[in-house]
């Protein structure tokens, strides 16, 4: 089974398999995976931890019988078959490795290493272990994106020669270890970024990209040299291309005056047609889908749509019935591989 899916009003695990879970990191957004987990009822939440007692108190809400622990050692002493990890990006590698090591398969937020040596040292692990690894590329389950994925396998659009994709928000993260460079990996390319380079491999199976133009910015000056390894970068525009001489461009940033929310999109292009993927209203939660022939436009999805945990309730249901290691999470290095790449011209 792939690291997606379809959506379909059956969500039930075919095996009675119940995996028992542990939940590393406890903010908003590890509370949120916690709380889809327990909505689809396949899975056991045994243990949690969080260095705040205020998060721990609020996922106890959720799972009132898990044991609270400090630090991973005690997670994984409780002998869970998984972890979930929602922690600063820096810790991401050793911990996923630590708990694939300890017997558990692993749901690890973006990035799953902040270069593509620390993905790849997860990936390796997971394969040693035959155990399930995934990331949290959520915007995947949502249906506006899935509608755009559909058309393209469909053929709808002919070949896809140029691909758009932008996310900028306008707040920026409320943590500050995003905006330490050792501890996140980067700024907005890393954080917002990834979802849009995964995209673009994900939904037009685009594979070994080429970076060939990369502009990084911070406070409105532009980084180059070496600054673009010590620095957060608030702002990034990049070029890539395919081996068959498709174009992908992409832009996000933090902190953007854009006048709303948030601005998040998607626009395919191929010689029969196109396909456009926007939030709306500068929602980060609700998208519209529309097909577009020539200059006429037809909707294919709508919102609401509530996608912003299906990610970890399709991890945790793969988990219930069984699925081990699978050779498609090297897609999470090739993704690290193309940050890296992006990084790695704009120093040039």
């Amino acid at each position: 089974m792939s690291d997606t899916l379809t959506l379909s009003p059956d969500t039930t695990a075919t095996s009675t398999h119940r995996p028992r879970l542990a939940f590393l990191g406890l903010g908003w957004i590890g509370r949120n995976r916690m709380e889809a987990v327990a909505a689809e009822d396949i899975a056991e939440i045994v243990a949690i931890s969080d260095p705040s007692p205020e998060a721990m108190d609020e996922a106890a809400h959720v799972a009132p019988d898990a044991t609270r622990c400090d630090g991973l050692d005690a997670l994984l002493a409780t002998k869970p078959d998984g972890v979930v990890i929602a922690t600063p990006s820096a810790l991401h590698a050793e911990q996923t490795i630590a708990a694939l090591k300890a017997g558990a398969a692993v749901f690890c937020q973006k990035p799953l290493g902040r270069t593509e040596a620390e993905a790849r040292a997860c990936i390796d692990a997971a394969r040693t272990a035959d155990l399930l690894l995934s990331a949290d590329l959520s915007y995947r389950h949502a249906a506006a994106f899935l509608a755009l994925r559909e058309a393209v396998e469909a053929g709808e659009l002919g070949t896809v020669h140029a691909l758009d994709l932008t996310f900028h928000n306008a707040y920026g993260p409320d943590k500050a270890w995003f905006r330490d460079r050792a501890l996140s990996g980067g700024g907005c390319l890393i954080d917002l970024g990834a979802h849009l380079l995964d995209m673009a491999a994900w939904a037009l199976g685009a594979r070994d990209l080429r970076c060939t133009s990369a502009h990084l910015y911070a406070g409105g000056q532009r980084l180059t040299g070496d600054a673009v390894a010590t620095s957060v970068e608030d702002y990034a525009a990049a070029t890539l291309e395919t081996p068959e001489g498709g174009v992908i461009r992409i832009a996000c940033s933090w902190n953007l005056p854009a006048g709303r929310d948030a601005v998040i999109g998607v626009d395919a292009y191929g010689a029969q047609g196109g396909f456009s993927v926007q939030n709306v209203n500068g929602s980060f939660y609700d998208f519209a889908a529309h097909r577009h022939h020539g200059t006429q436009s037809e909707e294919r999805i709508a919102p609401p749509d509530a996608w912003g945990g299906r990610a970890a309730a399709h991890w945790a249901r793969r988990l219930a019935e069984g699925e081990r290691f699978e050779p498609a999470c090297e897609s999470l290095a090739e993704l690290a591989a193309a940050i890296d790449a992006v990084y790695a011209r704009a120093a040039n």
